[in-house]
């Protein structure tokens, strides 16, 4: 009695999974309308919590953390570029997403001009085409004064579409008390 019982449950165990995963191949594919080279957003229906477009998304992203090869974009600008897609994707007009990014620590190789980062890394660098678009998105972007400094790297050696502030965290200050969410990588 014991192993046909094991081997009913087995069997539901194995159909619920095929199940569950012809289920999971529905989902929509993810689309990058605004920042290609970010992660795309799946359009999920009948959510509690969609994209509106008529609300203003106001976020601060904290670029600290460099990418995991010199060939990938960096965290901070894939996550806020997957943000634009998911409101581009969802018919959001960009001026509803009040954006900034600012750099410092090791995301600071990432907004190096090319030469400057192929020097470094032997390889193009892929965030200065995601800069750039983020920059046409209405997208602002700061580095840290202060870390670049301390790093004794000139300004005139980072991406164009960069802005050097002062201090990265009086900047994030600045925008969390303006009411910006701030959001970490």
């Amino acid at each position: 009695m014991t192993v046909i019982r094991v081997r009913v449950f087995a069997s539901v165990a194995v159909a619920a999974v095929a199940l569950s995963n012809a289920a999971f191949a529905q989902w929509p594919a993810p689309v990058s309308p605004v920042i290609p080279e970010a992660d795309g957003y799946v359009a999920i229906p009948d959510v509690a919590k969609a994209p509106t477009k008529e609300h203003i998304y106001k976020a601060v992203f904290d670029a600290t953390q460099g990418a995991d090869a010199p060939s990938q974009i960096l965290p901070a600008l894939n996550m806020a570029g997957s943000e634009l897609n998911a409101l581009g994707a969802a018919g959001v007009p960009l001026s509803n997403a009040q954006f900034v990014v600012v750099f410092h620590g090791a995301a600071l190789d990432g907004i190096l001009d090319d030469a400057h980062y192929r020097a470094k890394y032997g390889v193009a660098n892929p965030n200065l085409k995601v800069l750039s678009a983020m920059r046409k998105a209405g997208v602002t972007l700061y580095a840290c004064g202060q870390n670049l400094a301390f790093a004794k790297v000139p300004p005139a050696t980072i991406s164009q579409d960069v802005t050097v502030a002062s201090d990265a965290l009086l900047v994030s200050m600045e925008y969390q008390n303006a009411g910006y969410a701030l959001l970490s990588f």
